[in-house]
């Protein structure tokens, strides 16, 4: 291949070669960076003033982890077999725990709480109470697939930022104080 990278490799219209030189593989890889970086740098001097990546936090395995275990745990000291399932903020289960005894019904409730709190960015019992306005959008919203309007889930917030939810079920009533539980394990965590 003649220097000066064979004029620029003709453009990425390579020539009918069997192998490369180090040498032209050097060039090669220097002209398609080149390529590259005008191509970024192009994408990126179209983007407006001001345009930023959007930076969050989200929940690791072992925060969820331990809201899920002190919700269960809690819900059995009070004679309550229950399940408990913490989703991410795009409503993606994390950690789904099934408590001894737990009913069968238990675990898919506790999810569809988990990402109607995350969903909807309230918890499940405020949500829930809408249905009492038959105007409410909601009427039309439980028919999507994974929402429910039954207390027993909480969003999982940082701030006013919402990155999960929390959803149990198997103690009428209860539910709520369980995950309150469990949220109240992590809270210096979820500053």
């Amino acid at each position: 291949m003649p220097h000066a990278c064979h004029s620029k490799l003709r453009r990425f219209n390579l020539p009918r070669l069997t192998c490369f030189t180090p040498a032209a593989l050097a060039c090669f890889a220097a002209v398609l960076g080149t390529a590259l970086g005008t191509a970024l740098g192009t994408a990126l001097g179209t983007m407006p003033a001001g345009a930023a990546l959007i930076m969050h936090k989200d929940l690791s395995l072992d925060v969820a982890k331990t809201i899920a275990e002190a919700a269960v745990a809690a819900c059995a000291a009070k004679g309550y077999p229950v399940s408990a399932v913490v989703v991410d903020r795009d409503g993606e289960t994390i950690v789904a725990m099934h408590g001894d005894e737990a009913g069968l019904h238990t675990m898919e409730n506790a999810r569809r709480k988990a990402y109607t709190a995350t969903a909807f960015k309230q918890p499940t019992a405020d949500y829930a109470k809408k249905l009492q306005d038959p105007n409410s959008v909601v009427h039309q919203q439980v028919t999507l697939p994974n929402v429910i309007a039954i207390p027993g889930g909480q969003p999982i917030k940082v701030g006013n930022a919402v990155i999960g939810g929390v959803g149990v079920s198997g103690s009428p009533g209860v539910d709520d104080e369980c995950i309150n539980a469990g949220l109240e394990k992590v809270k210096d965590e979820l500053k």
